[in-house]
């Protein structure tokens, strides 16, 4: 399980596992909080995968802002399908250990799709701000080809993490594996770390969060000076659900990282980072699904498209026995 090696400080243990306190030594409540995250996990997947589904499948909702919704369902699968496994695993069985690479690798892939997801959103934001502030260009910048661009440029190497080593303590006090933690464990010099995630957080977090915030004054500003209130409630209904998300994603986000990182605010830190990286995820596809009304005729057009099938098959199934009948009545 260890490994010693040679150093100029002597020699260290090399460390090859983690262990994750998860939510401490709460053994009463472990059957109940697996069965709560158990139903977060499935109805994420089934929510995120049912946006996912229908965007492809309706010609309705081949549009900007639906396909950056399709590539944020499908990101929220991986967010969930990378932290929440682990996570009930420790619930249901109380095993806690994860190898280094398994937890560097959960790590990267956080970071990738909190990335990915800061980018989708200020990417949405902005096709917000074109369709109520600037609708007569909308249709010449926010084509397929820029959607694409903006989606593909978001994703950047998140790898810096893999030079670190471990020969100290290996307790992580979290349910999954952050950079936080993994920094004050590691017996390497983590400064040109520190500074290149000073940097990330910079232009992956804070820049596209500014933008998001730029986008929504212009918005609001253009909102104001609608003199209908009719008019008024239609721009803010287009911008709501995403302006509802964003909101839900950047202050717990902000919260998470501004609040010590000490002893006594450990449990609270723990329940403001499950919203951003679990409740985001699930609530994501219920806000679209719940304020949206395009995606309501849409679900509505599917279940049409599921039973025309189903009547279509029982039809064919019912012409089909019945022909066979009659061959079975004209034989005798």
């Amino acid at each position: 399980m260890e490994e010693i090696l040679d150093s100029g400080k002597g020699n260290q243990t090399n460390i090859k596992e983690f262990i994750l306190l998860g939510f401490g030594n709460l053994s009463e409540l472990q059957p109940l909080l697996f069965c709560f995250f158990l139903v977060i996990y499935l109805a994420t997947i089934t929510g995120n995968l049912l946006i996912f589904i229908l965007i492809v499948t309706d010609q309705h909702l081949h549009t900007p802002m639906y396909l950056f919704l399709a590539n944020l369902s499908c990101l929220d699968t991986c967010y969930s399908c990378n932290l929440l496994p682990k996570m009930l695993t420790i619930l249901l069985t109380g095993e806690k250990t994860i190898t280094v690479i398994g937890c560097l690798a959960q790590y990267n892939f956080f970071c990738l799709c909190g990335t990915i997801e800061t980018y989708i959103l200020t990417a949405m934001s902005y096709d917000r701000y074109l369709a109520i502030c600037r609708p007569l260009h909308y249709g010449s910048i926010m084509n397929t080809k820029f959607c694409f661009q903006l989606v593909v440029g978001a994703l950047v190497n998140m790898g810096f993490t893999t030079r670190l080593s471990f020969c100290g303590p290996n307790i992580i006090d979290d349910y999954f594996c952050d950079f936080r933690p993994l920094q004050k464990l590691s017996c390497t010099d983590t400064s040109l770390i520190e500074l290149i995630a000073f940097c990330e957080a910079v232009i992956f977090i804070i820049v596209p969060f500014l933008l998001t915030i730029t986008s929504y004054v212009c918005i609001i500003g253009t909102i104001i000076k609608i003199k209908s209130s009719i008019g008024r409630q239609k721009a803010f209904s287009t911008c709501s659900s995403h302006l509802l998300v964003v909101s839900l994603f950047y202050s717990t986000l902000i919260i998470v990282y501004v609040l010590p990182d000490t002893p006594s605010l450990r449990p609270l830190n723990k329940i403001f980072s499950i919203f951003y990286t679990v409740m985001t995820s699930l609530f994501n596809p219920l806000i679209y699904t719940l304020r949206n009304k395009e995606v309501h005729k849409a679900v509505k057009r599917l279940l049409n498209k599921i039973l025309m099938h189903h009547m279509n098959h029982l039809k064919f199934s019912t012409s089909l026995h019945f022909i066979s009948l009659q061959n079975f009545n004209c034989k005798f």
